[in-house]
Formats: structure tokens, C-alpha cells, sequence
């Protein structure tokens, strides 16, 4: 059995004392060392997910502005070929009439041209002709 003497209680205190040292030089500041770290994984946390908060908001600001630039640019590209188009046309419609003018006036020409080659060749074909019968009667007429 188990003797409860002098040497017990000793004992007793010694263990009750070593406990008493152990938890104010080991104990306490192991555990505020841990209590320290928690508080700073903590702390990170919630910087983090404060950052990552911010993070997606200002990814959803530059998502939305890039759409709307895109789509602005889209406007101005369309308005741009739009304008492209009407200055095509009206540069068309231009070479349009002074090819029409140009071919008018070539026409206008020839004719001219024409009627004159028309008139000499009457005048060269009357003395041609008046010319050959003076040779076929052999007088002149």
C-alpha cells in the first residue's frame, strides 16, 4: 500500500512549485508566443482577404471600363467606316462626272473633228472629181 508520510508531501510541494516555475518561465510565454502568432496568421488573414476584396472590385471597374472602351472604339470604327464611305462615294460620284465631261467633250471633238474631215474630204473629192473628168473630156469644165 501506498504510505502517506513526510517525504509525500514534499514531494507534493515540490511538484506543486515545479508547476508554479514550469507555468510562469515555459507555459505562459509558449503560450503567448502561440497567442502572438494567432493574432498574426489572423491579422494576414484578414489583410488578405480585405486585398482580395479589393482586388475583385477593381478588376470589375477595369472589366467594365475595357467593355466600354471597346464599345466606344466600336462607335468610332463604325462612324469612321461610315465616313470613309460617303467621302468614297462623293470622290466617285466626282470622277464619275469628269470622266462624263471628259468623254463629252472627247465626243464634241471627234464630231468636230469629223464634220471638218467630212467638209475637206467634200472639197478634196469636188476637185478630185473635176480634176478626172477635165482628164476624161480632156478640156477643162
Amino acid at each position: 500500500m501506498i504510505e502517506l508520510n513526510l517525504s509525500f508531501v514534499i514531494q507534493l510541494i515540490n511538484f506543486g512549485i515545479l508547476v508554479l516555475v514550469l507555468n510562469v518561465f515555459l507555459y505562459k510565454p509558449i503560450r503567448k508566443v502561440l497567442a502572438d502568432r494567432r493574432q498574426v496568421i489572423d491579422s494576414a488573414k484578414e489583410k488578405t482577404e480585405s486585398v482580395d476584396a479589393e482586388v475583385q472590385i477593381k478588376m470589375t471597374q477595369y472589366e467594365t471600363r475595357l467593355h466600354a472602351a471597346k464599345t466606344e472604339a466600336g462607335l468610332h470604327r463604325a462612324e469612321a467606316l461610315k465616313l470613309a464611305q460617303a467621302e468614297e462615294s462623293a470622290l466617285l460620284e466626282k470622277a464619275r462626272q469628269k470622266a462624263t465631261e471628259s468623254l463629252e467633250s472627247i465626243r464634241g471633238r471627234v464630231a468636230k473633228e469629223a464634220g471638218e474631215a467630212r467638209e475637206l474630204l467634200k472639197k478634196q473629192a469636188e476637185i478630185l472629181s473635176g480634176d478626172i473628168c477635165e482628164k476624161i473630156l480632156g478640156r477643162s469644165l
